[in-house]
């Protein structure tokens, strides 16, 4: 989170956030948040969740768009956390600042719990689970339309990160700008056939809970258009980058493993071609991309533990020489 959207944030504000959702001051506490300001709260003994979003990182239509889109996912049966309505009746609440503002947005908690590393790794029923929502997601995703067109989510050339990559990338790290707009030409270049749609964009053990088998899907912050072989690569990605060269080998076992039993689960609601599995390296490069920025962007690379240099030196590695993190994937 950038510092000038922190200094934004004060008691008064989320006093008056509270107030829209009509939740108890007293019940509510600070949980994180990357990129917005996320609480959670209890409610008639249920718990929920309360997100501020800065009008620097996300505007109000932007956040209209994903909430509909989530209310018709949790319409349509898919597991979902369900967006829930302010005091006032509305999905979103506006607090106006002097230039600026936040949008407010609260959620049902999702049941159960997280799985971490390395216990997601490996784990073939996590896997095919992972392949059933993302099919049902983009089975659903061809037959959503916005109801207006003022809050149609942006597309994959607007994602944040890679519309801030000359903001955050040392101006000196030239080989790696060049061979991102080598990768951005031959993504653009790709056909919107019914491959394309409207996907989750970040799909990883962060953001989704497992409660007796039953995976819930939640924060859709980064919900985009693009091809859905996208939300697949992001899943592969988060599931070996934190394995480092030193085990490659386990890192392209791994991967080979998770994306086999996540086709079974996804094959039961949608088909993947062998010309969207081709693309699957083009789209793990352009992953690596979107997280080397990010890190860039929040960490104090003053500070770094050895694993987060480490990796760092080996993604600008592999991202100057145009290889995926995993190239042999079946």
């Amino acid at each position: 989170m950038e510092f000038n959207m922190k200094r934004l944030m004060n008691d008064h504000i989320l006093s008056e956030a509270v107030s829209r959702f009509g939740i108890d001051p007293g019940d509510i506490s600070f949980i994180g948040g990357f990129q917005n300001f996320v609480y959670e709260y209890v409610k008639k003994d249920r718990s929920y969740i309360l997100r501020l979003s800065h009008s620097s990182h996300r505007s109000f239509s932007a956040i209209c768009g994903e909430l509909e889109w989530v209310k018709y996912l949790h319409d349509q049966g898919l597991s979902v956390s369900k967006a829930i309505a302010s005091a006032q009746n509305n999905l979103a609440e506006v607090l106006h600042l002097e230039d600026s503002y936040f949008t407010i947005s609260s959620f049902e908690k999702a049941p159960g719990q997280k799985i971490f590393y390395p216990e997601c790794m490996n784990n073939d029923m996590l896997s095919e689970k992972c392949g059933e929502i993302t099919g049902q997601l983009h089975q659903l995703s061809r037959t959503y339309k916005p109801s207006r067109e003022a809050i149609k989510r942006h597309d994959w050339t607007r994602n944040s990160y890679l519309t801030a990559i000359n903001k955050y990338i040392p101006a000196d790290q030239a080989r790696v700008f060049e061979s991102a707009e080598r990768l951005m030409r031959k993504i653009d270049a790709l056909k919107k056939d019914d491959s394309y749609g409207l996907i989750h964009g970040d799909i990883n053990v962060g953001n989704f809970f497992l409660d007796e088998n039953r995976i819930t899907l939640f924060d859709f912050d980064e919900c985009q258009y693009s091809w859905y072989i996208e939300d697949i690569a992001i899943q592969i990605f988060y599931m070996v980058y934190v394995v480092l060269n030193d085990s490659i080998q386990e890192r392209n076992m791994q991967a080979r493993r998770f994306l086999k039993h996540f086709i079974k689960g996804y094959e039961r609601y949608e088909k993947l071609s062998e010309a969207s599995l081709q693309q699957l390296r083009l789209f793990l490069r352009l992953r690596e991309y979107i997280v080397y920025i990010g890190m860039h962007r929040s960490f104090d690379f003053a500070n770094l533990d050895d694993w987060t240099e480490t990796y760092l030196t080996e993604s600008r590695d592999r991202l100057e020489q145009g290889i995926a993190i995993v190239e042999e994937l079946y």
